[in-house]
């Protein structure tokens, strides 16, 4: 396999998995499967996950991409991954839940 492909696939798994997991997509159909997929306990627990959603896009992206059923078995994981590492990249840090006040103390009246 090229490396393009990998790097395609990688691509391809983490704008589909944000997608789907994230945005609300054209005339609001994601945000819809979602809510429709919401009734569901496992379908919920699925797009509500980043983790476990870019393993199950992972595995058609990785049976296109890969030339053999050992290469394809190696790529679910790797793509999934680099899928994860992308979304980490991409997204904004979380907020601190405490910030100190540096001991600043309001102005005495």
């Amino acid at each position: 396999m090229a490396w393009y492909w990998f790097v395609l696939g990688v691509l391809v798994t983490w704008r589909l998995t944000h997608l789907l997991h994230t945005e609300d997509g054209p005339w609001r159909m994601v945000h819809t499967l979602r809510t429709v997929a919401s009734r569901h306990t496992m379908l919920r627990e699925l797009f509500a996950c980043f983790y476990c959603l870019s393993m199950w896009v992972a595995v058609p992206v990785a049976y296109l991409v890969g030339e053999s059923w050992r290469e394809r078995l190696l790529l679910l994981p790797a793509l999934s991954a680099a899928a994860i590492l992308l979304e980490r990249v991409t997204s904004a840090p979380p907020m601190p839940a405490f910030v100190e006040d540096a001991g600043l103390t309001p102005p005495q009246e």
